[in-house]
């Protein structure tokens, strides 16, 4: 017998006016939707960095303060299942029995009983709130080890933190032997944003509620020049700062410049050189970003060094070698354009 069932089309719409989103939220991280902060269900993590919140748009959200995610529903499924939009919204349809199984390959099979959530009430983005202390004379001199002085710290709104407030709860204090620093960039609809580094931590060391789109270091940059450099960390712009080299850094390491931004860039300078980590992750990304931007010049850090970015080649060599290096890149970029 043929099967001429019609199957409806398939659109966040269409899933909204049959489930609620808290509940395909519930249902794909496996926790109720709730207040308060987290442990992320999607990655393994003693903190508890995540927490829901309702955009300005109404829509749900699940954020990850130490990854920058931010996701809705169907982000949620994305993420879990590695699988483009179009794929989740078939996963999660086929999953509540709005259609009969898909062609569609997830990595799981297993199906957790379905949970009607009730609405979340909540209408506040989740908020960073940090006590600020003076540096002490061990992170200065940490700083200072990377060519960073205290007044180029203040540049760059960079502060030393005695206490992290997630939501109005403690989420992490600072010691002598793990401090806390935050880069400041303003408030965003009356809500502080703030980006918190915590170097000892072995993995996730940074939260933040700052817009993936935010540029650091762009607003310390000079109307206009003949070299910037687009590098992976704030670290690095404070010392190539310090180094009379204009530079910026996305949010994250992941993460490159918006198509809007680059073109203004390139109005304002005449020569941008990507400057990321040596690593295999560092090499890939420049190579993915070269491919969407040939006229953008990479350098990196000799393997030689076993330094894997220019504040570790600056910590281990000193400011005359890392002049010394920076000239070598400057040369190659001449003769680069000269090819050109």
């Amino acid at each position: 017998m043929f099967d001429f069932t019609i199957e409806p089309k398939i659109t966040r719409e269409f899933l909204l006016s049959k489930n609620s989103e808290e509940t395909y939220m519930s249902y794909y991280l496996g926790i109720p939707v709730k207040k308060g902060l987290f442990r992320s269900p999607l990655r393994n993590d003693a903190h508890t960095t995540c927490s829901f919140f309702r955009g300005h748009s109404g829509n749900l959200y699940f954020k990850d303060f130490a990854t920058g995610q931010c996701l809705t529903f169907e982000g949620v499924v994305m993420e879990r299942y590695n699988c483009t939009y179009h794929n989740a919204l078939k996963i999660i349809a086929t999953d509540f029995g709005y259609i009969h199984g898909s062609n569609v390959k997830k990595q799981s099979t297993s199906k957790p009983e379905i949970k009607i959530q009730p609405k979340f009430e909540s209408e506040k983005e989740t908020f960073i709130q940090v006590e600020i202390k003076d540096f002490s004379e061990s992170e200065l001199k940490w700083w200072n080890s990377f060519g960073i002085s205290e007044q180029t710290l203040k540049k760059y709104r960079v502060y030393s933190i005695k206490t992290v407030f997630l939501n109005g709860s403690i989420y992490a204090q600072s010691t002598q032997h793990s401090p806390i620093y935050g880069y400041y960039f303003g408030k965003k609809e009356n809500i502080e944003q703030w980006r918190i580094y915590i170097p000892k931590r072995k993995e996730f060391r940074f939260i933040g509620n700052v817009s993936t789109k935010t540029i650091q270091g762009y607003k310390q940059l000079p109307e206009s020049g003949k070299l910037l450099v687009i590098t992976k960390s704030m670290k690095d712009v404070c010392l190539l700062s310090t180094l009379g080299i204009p530079a910026v850094a996305p949010n994250s390491e992941t993460q490159f410049v918006s198509d809007k931004m680059l073109s203004e860039l390139k109005e304002r300078f005449k020569n941008i050189v990507l400057l990321y980590d040596s690593d295999l992750t560092g090499v890939r990304f420049m190579n993915k970003i070269r491919k969407q931007h040939r006229d953008l010049l990479v350098c990196m850090i000799p393997r030689k060094y076993e330094a894997k970015d220019i504040s570790d080649f600056y910590q281990k060599y000193g400011k005359s070698k890392t002049i010394e290096i920076i000239k070598e890149y400057i040369d190659y970029i001449k003769h680069e354009k000269e090819i050109a």
